[in-house]
């Protein structure tokens, strides 16, 4: 998720210095049209203008690109996780032990919450998982569609009936 955040904010500063540059372009045409009329026709401003958005997109793509990369499947890891959508529910299983672990996770009541847990986010039980580890989440559903998500791991799939998203 740091990456996709560096990523926008990168992106987004290099926009910002073009919007600046457009504008000025734009407003001093405007104002003193005699002043930019070099820029009206020739072949060098031509070239220009149709090399820099190429550029512009390249340099947009190649981080893009090497960032979806960096998120594509893992095929080799450690710990393989099933969610199961259910009508109101989640249901989890660890099943790479000898004994598999298999549990339920219900939303807490409203009237149930305590100081600090945050309403339809709260839940009994906490899917727990380690840190600096590979893990693979096998996400279906056995009624609705539903959406599996973990904003801070830029992690997000829906879960549907009959498909098994990785």
């Amino acid at each position: 998720m740091y990456a996709i955040i560096n990523l926008h904010d990168n992106i987004l500063f290099y926009l910002l210095i073009l919007l600046v540059l457009v504008s000025w372009f734009f407003i001093s045409s405007l104002t003193t049209p005699d002043h930019l009329s070099y820029l009206h026709h020739g072949n060098l401003i031509e070239l220009i203008w149709t090399i820099t958005p190429a550029a512009i997109l390249w340099a947009i793509g190649i981080p893009s690109l090497k960032l979806l990369y960096m998120m594509d499947e893992i095929l080799d890891a450690e710990i393989t996780i099933k969610c199961i959508g259910n009508q109101w529910y989640w249901s989890y299983e660890y099943t790479d032990y000898e004994n598999q672990v298999i549990f339920d996770s219900f939303m807490i009541n409203y009237d149930n919450l305590e100081l600090g847990d945050q309403r339809q986010l709260a839940v009994d039980n906490n899917v727990v998982l380690p840190v600096n580890t590979n893990i693979r989440l096998l996400i279906s559903s056995n009624d609705v569609i539903h959406s599996f998500a973990v904003p801070s791991l830029a992690l997000k799939a829906d879960a549907m009936p009959g498909r098994l998203n990785s």
